[in-house]
């Protein structure tokens, strides 16, 4: 007997800009909420605010000054899977893990990343980049996986 995983999948477009941040962690609020447990969603709007903080902040915008936005959930047999991907126009230098300077404003960003997704990673095409990070609420944390 086969078993099917249930798959859901939305895309937004948010602006190159620091309010795409906001507007994609409401958006991805408004439509996971009550799908999973506020805590993995608590987990994933932090998730993605770094994300789409970090392409706007590090990275080219995509044509028409915007940032794409997209998210999987999965329903296989053993437990709901959700990835998170955040695609922009590229940097000069890919995302890296850096070690935290205690008095920096900045840079903790992967680290938050890293704590809260089972995995994450980064892959690289001719138009640009995208991030993508797993949550596996029954697996174990933290892998980083790149490709491309």
């Amino acid at each position: 007997m086969a078993t099917t995983a249930v798959e859901r999948a939305w895309c937004v477009v948010v602006p190159h800009h620091p309010s795409g941040a906001r507007i994609a962690r409401h958006r991805l609020a408004a439509e996971l909420a009550g799908t999973v447990s506020p805590a993995m969603l608590a987990d994933l709007v932090a998730v993605l605010a770094e994300l789409v903080g970090n392409a706007v902040r590090h990275a080219d915008p995509l044509p028409g000054g915007v940032v794409r936005v997209a998210w999987r959930l999965r329903y296989p047999p053993e437990g709901p899977q959700l990835r998170l991907r955040v695609t922009d126009g590229g940097a000069a230098s890919g995302p890296r893990v850096r070690p935290p300077d205690p008095d920096a404003a900045d840079g903790r960003g992967l680290h938050i990343v890293s704590g809260l997704a089972t995995s994450w990673g980064v892959e690289r095409d001719g138009l640009g980049q995208s991030v993508w990070a797993d949550f596996d609420p029954v697996g174990d944390r933290p892998a980083l996986v790149t490709t491309g």
